[in-house]
């Protein structure tokens, strides 16, 4: 282990009291945003009325979203226009997308958003149905910076606006918070440290953050505003930018190996700290199968390491596995069959668990059937499934995209060279079945994934900022665009027909992703968001990923994944099977 840095740092929130708490600001009226919750800002008011000071502090995160919370009297609210800033730095759908879940949170409420100015404040007209109008306005403390990646942006920072006893202006600044404070050292200390070129730099890089912050309940479906969760997220990509610059890769490349990349974001109402450290790997305790006896249809929430491996096993087939860089072991069972061959996986990311689920469940209904013919990999990425298991034992709400990857810092499907580690189970699919059809189940964010200190929009993966309903995605080898397309069309058909809640859930999803974000952007087929493109990267000819909203979900909502993943997979086999397949599998 070596510990590259350990540091405390001063809470903005008690600097700012103590600033103005001097005699000198006495009758000053103070308004100040920063990454803090409600209470410690309602104590800190009362902190400092009781020296004659008249303050406000808000939320720099989600301003809009927290002044319907805190301060609008929705009771007799008839309808809302929101007039937004359209700056020259940021998307023009950026503070659009930053007042999310807002629609969703009015509800039956009629809401209109209109482009505005370049000034950063949102004005507000709030209609009664009394008759009543209310004309507000919503100041959104933005700057533009140069990150850590050299991408200019607008982000969010801590403001503050002074006025003195007399209403002269004191101070209007953008000033630096705890929050961005310990995200800037974070990635300056990781990037300044001495990695060499030799990939991986690490066996694993662990940040401890402790820290205050925003962790609320939205009340709008799963919907939680959480500073902490998008410091997990800023900590995780920005360093994975860190090394994709030092290693002279492109942004978002997929294929870098840096390590694992672990950080541990934690709520601190008292010290705030950072560690941060390179540690070795823990041991692996070897896996030893074992059922809990709840049937897969009726599962709630992500299975054990050892609950997989009892389902591969009585799965059954010619059982096959590779091992992972931590040592764990990827199962995979050969089904042979007369039919053509398919390959069906699940937790390629292991922080979306419901495929791995849906995988099993498919898998089981299959071997019931004479003649299937099927590769199965249950879990493809057992390190990083054994971190997520860990990272939820701190918050299950969260996403935790760090267990995203694997243990070499990189996604498998991307890996550039041996040793192939995870990659071999597929190689071995692919060569003992001659398989055309891969079935490649994920999941993506359940609620909103933001990076507030890197322009808000998570970068690369915008189209998946906010949830959208079930989403199907298919790559195709060049020559296969109509056989994808016929596939496409009967999984649709199918899951529209066999699961008319699927069809009413993306609605309400889709209607809400599209307020938000002021565009589709996407197709839609027989109720379903689709998307269908040829690639010659692919090692299959037809490539299906599902992708279910599944991060962080449990209880029903997690039973209506996995339930829908197992469909899809049944449907992509006997659609692959009927429409593309008939007369020989070919062109």
């Amino acid at each position: 282990m070596a510990i590259l840095l350990e540091q405390t740092f001063e809470r903005t929130l008690d600097a700012w009291v103590q600033e103005f708490s001097d005699p000198a600001y006495r009758g000053a009226r103070v308004h100040a945003w920063l990454f803090e919750g409600a209470p410690a800002r309602r104590a800190a008011e009362r902190r400092l009325a009781q020296v004659g000071v008249e303050a406000h502090f808000y939320s720099a995160y989600k301003p809009l979203v927290h002044f319907f919370l805190d301060e609008v009297e929705v009771n007799g609210l008839a309808g809302v226009t929101v007039r937004y800033p359209v700056h020259a730095e940021a998307p023009r759908r950026r503070f659009t997308l930053e007042a999310y879940p807002l629609v969703g949170m009015l509800d039956t409420i009629e809401v209109t958003f209109e482009p505005g100015g370049p000034q950063l404040e949102y004005a507000i007209e709030l209609r009664y149905a009394t008759a009543r109008t209310e004309q507000k306005k919503v100041f959104a403390p933005n700057h533009v910076v140069t990150d850590h990646a050299g991408v200019v942006s607008l982000t969010p920072t801590g403001w503050v606006k002074v006025e003195g006893a007399d209403g002269r202006v004191l101070l209007d600044e953008a000033r630096p918070t705890e929050y961005s404070r310990m995200h800037e050292t974070i990635l300056r200390v990781v990037g300044d440290h001495p990695w060499g070129d030799s990939e991986p730099y690490f066996e694993r890089l662990e940040i401890a953050v402790d820290l205050p912050g925003i962790e609320r309940d939205t009340g709008y479906e799963d919907e939680v505003i959480s500073t902490f969760e998008a410091m997990h997220e800023e900590i995780y990509f920005g360093l994975l930018e860190v090394f994709q610059r030092h290693s002279g890769r492109p942004p978002g490349n997929r294929g870098m190996q840096p390590g694992q990349i672990v950080p541990d974001v934690r709520q601190s109402e008292r010290e705030i700290k950072l560690r941060i450290a390179t540690e070795s790997f823990a041991p692996v305790k070897e896996l030893v199968a074992r059922s809990l006896g709840t049937p897969l249809s009726e599962v709630n929430g992500p299975l054990s390491p050892e609950r997989i491996a009892h389902e591969m096993h009585v799965v059954g087939g010619e059982p096959f596995s590779v091992r992972t860089r931590q040592g764990r072991a990827v199962l995979g069972s050969y089904v042979r069959g007369a039919e053509p061959a398919v390959v069906i996986s699940g937790g390629q990311h292991a922080n979306e668990a419901s495929g791995v689920v849906g995988a099993l469940a498919a898998a089981h209904v299959l071997k019931s059937r004479v003649d299937s013919h099927f590769v199965l990999i249950g879990l493809e990425n057992p390190d990083g499934y054994a971190l997520f298991g860990q990272l939820c034992q701190g918050n299950p709400r969260h996403m935790h995209h760090a267990a995203r990857y694997t243990a070499l810092g990189d996604d498998l499907a991307y890996r550039e060279k041996a040793p192939y580690y995870e990659l071999e189970a597929r190689f071995k699919a692919y060569e003992v079945s001659g398989a055309q059809l891969h079935i490649s189940l994920h999941g993506y964010p359940a609620h909103e994934w933001t990076r507030p200190l890197s322009g808000y929009l998570p970068r690369n993966f915008e189209l998946w900022t906010v949830p959208k309903g079930y989403f199907l995605v298919l790559r195709h080898q060049p020559g296969w665009g109509g056989k994808a397309r016929a596939l496409m069309e009967n999984i649709t058909v199918r899951l529209a027909r066999e699961h008319p809640e699927l069809i009413r859930f993306n609605a309400r999803q889709v209607a809400l992703f599209q307020a938000h974000a002021q565009e589709r952007g996407f197709d839609m087929l027989n109720g379903i968001p689709v998307q269908i493109t040829e690639s010659a990267n692919e090692r299959v000819p037809l490539m299906l990923i599902s992708e279910f909203p599944d991060e962080t979900v449990y209880g029903d909502r997690f039973r209506f994944a996995q339930v829908v993943q197992t469909a899809t997979v049944l449907a992509a086999v006997d659609g692959y099977l009927n429409c593309v397949t008939r007369g020989g599998v070919g062109r």
